[in-house]
């Protein structure tokens, strides 16, 4: 059996994806010298939900997403989610334009385009809905440039695919927001990882997998086991698991009292990918749809044009599935294993209240491909099957604890777990996740680091970084426009960049 190895460092950061990046390029701004480990459990970076075929959806900014503005019994629409997704996605856009001029993202072209983002339904009562969802969304400065019709010709101008042969008859309609845009989550996190390795006192390890985490006294021990067999043991004060869907596993060997009666259950995805190069010029668009009921919001279905790996590419979907992994890559015992006493009664309750997400997933898993096809056409009337490929997405973990009944409730959306003083935390859940990314790991630093958050140093660099950071920006209209245009003249991000 080999030595462990034993090291110390300010700062672990558990998984590589974008939420770790964000973190660890926010630190290194903040404290320049502070001594960073960061540990993977597969070969690259990126490599599980900041992907982009894993990634369930891009550029999230509540624009056109319908799950974000439910509509309440009284007939109106709540869009306080939208409000809030929506500021946050312009502090991630402040973020990084921050870091283009700074020379750390060097290409933007890479990770973000311009896409509009379109809401499209069918039938009277979901045309209805519609409507009144965009008269609600037009009352906030962050939602003013959306459009919105009922005109079929004024949609297929928007989005020829989903109005070819579409029956007359059909009452439809559509919202459409030029200002949208694709992220590329996974080129994103390289290009700041890339950057993060190459600055003093940051060590990054792939192929390593995080086995047990223990407190000692005031700092914690990260035990780490490398695909040769080396194990090592690091001592850090500090401790951020952003494992994806794994981090409740680990977040549960940290044995900490705030992580007591979280639970996760797991959802699956796959996609249909074009493949005729033809049909994927004609669409350049995030068209959203209405969920099935009982349907997890990553699974709200969108004919979504992305580029990926620098190519224009449609996609459809996700199908939503079941399996016990809470990653891609993971293990068919995931789920079991984050079975404790404490969260069993939270995920027994979760699983009774939500019985049509449990009906969902089984029609999913046995729908055949026949039904796959005809979803895809109730939104490309014209789709050709010979055009399309089955791909597997990536594994999202929903969020299962305890409300203040003690029952259980499924939290769609994500979640900071921290330890009470501070020195460990971790992000559980999905949607929206990566595209606020900044956001919520300024949260995290507000939980973790207490008083030097407070401070003028730290507050005059969050200033620098984000420019209307402790403004909203939905009750200064003034500011949204010049906010809008100044990131977009830095990330090249215009309707015509494509």
């Amino acid at each position: 059996m080999s030595n462990i190895q034993k090291s110390e460092a300010d700062v672990v950061l558990v998984g590589a994806g974008i939420m770790s990046a964000t973190l660890g390029v926010l630190l290194k701004e903040l404290k320049p010298n502070l001594k960073i480990e960061v540990i993977e459990r597969l070969d690259s970076a990126a490599a599980e939900s900041s992907d982009a075929m894993n990634n369930a959806g891009t550029g999230h900014s509540a624009f056109c997403e319908l799950n974000y503005t439910p509509e309440k019994a009284d007939g109106t629409i709540d869009a306080s989610k939208a409000i809030n997704i929506v500021e946050q996605f312009e502090i991630s856009r402040q973020f990084w334009s921050y870091l283009v001029n700074k020379n750390v993202l060097k290409n933007p072209n890479s990770f973000i385009h311009t896409v509009p983002h379109m809401s499209f339904v069918w039938g009277e009562d979901n045309v209805n809905y519609l409507r009144k969802r965009y008269n609600e969304l037009q009352k906030y400065p962050l939602f003013q440039g959306m459009e919105f019709s009922d005109n079929k010709e004024k949609i297929k101008e928007w989005a020829p695919l989903i109005m070819e042969n579409r029956k007359e008859s059909e009452v439809c309609a559509a919202t459409h927001m030029q200002l949208g845009t694709d992220v590329n989550f996974g080129d994103l996190t390289r290009q700041l990882f890339d950057y993060l390795k190459d600055e003093d006192g940051v060590n990054m390890t792939f192929n390593c997998e995080v086995n047990d985490i223990k407190r000692t006294g005031a700092d914690w021990n990260v035990y780490t086991s490398d695909k040769k067999g080396q194990k090592r043991v690091i001592k850090a004060p500090f401790v951020f698991v952003g494992a994806g869907g794994g981090a409740i596993l680990l977040l549960q060997k940290a044995d900490i009292p705030e992580s007591k009666g979280y639970g996760g259950f797991p959802v699956g995805g796959e996609w249909l990918v074009c493949r005729n190069p033809e049909v994927v010029e004609k669409h350049m668009a995030k068209v959203y749809g209405k969920a099935s009921v009982g349907a997890p919001p990553m699974s709200v279905p969108h004919l979504d044009t992305r580029f990926i790996d620098g190519k224009h590419s449609l996609l459809f979907g996700p199908y939503a599935g079941f399996s016990t992994k809470f990653l891609k890559k993971g293990s068919y015992w995931d789920l079991i294993k984050s079975l404790e006493l404490n969260n069993i009664g939270p995920m027994l309750g979760a699983g009774l209240r939500n019985l049509d997400l449990t009906k969902y997933l089984i029609e999913q898993v046995l729908q055949s491909s026949k039904s796959r096809y005809s979803a895809l056409r109730e939104y490309y009337p014209d789709a050709k099957d010979e055009d399309w490929k089955l791909e597997q997405a990536g594994q999202r973990v929903q969020v299962i604890k305890k409300d203040p009944k003690g029952k259980g409730i499924l939290q769609f959306g994500t979640e900071v777990v921290s330890a009470g003083d501070g020195s460990i935390a971790a992000l559980l859940g999905a949607s929206p996740g990566a595209s606020t990314a900044t956001p919520i790991m300024l949260k995290l630093l507000s939980q973790c680091f207490k008083e030097e958050f407070k401070s003028a140093e730290w507050q005059a660099k969050f200033k620098e970084m984000i420019p209307t950071f402790g403004v909203k920006l939905n009750e200064h209209p003034e500011l949204v426009a010049e906010v809008r245009e100044n990131t977009s003249k830095t990330l090249k991000i215009y309707p015509h960049n494509n």
